[in-house]
């Protein structure tokens, strides 16, 4: 990981604020979701990015009945159903 040089206190509700600057440089918009991890003893903060259900590629998904699928497997089901293996 590489520091940013950045440091915020946490306020007395527990939040921190992400610099502009830092929000700019990773196209972080209002309303984002930001995934919280936690790696040893470091919290890591991400953008969050929807995963395929089947193969876990977040590039061109779309929700099919609610739930995130992506192109490929979209395809590939297709073609299972019209081949008769579904």
């Amino acid at each position: 990981m590489k520091s940013t040089g950045i440091i915020r206190r946490v306020d007395e509700l527990g939040r921190i604020v992400l610099p502009k600057e830092l929000r700019d440089t990773l196209y972080i918009k209002e309303k984002d979701a930001i995934e919280i991890l936690v790696d040893g003893e470091d919290i890591v903060l991400r953008k969050f990015a929807r995963g395929c259900v089947f193969c876990g590629s977040e590039e061109a998904v779309f929700d099919f009945f609610d739930r995130p699928v992506c192109e490929s497997c979209a395809h590939q089901i297709a073609e299972g159903l019209r081949e008769g293996r579904a």
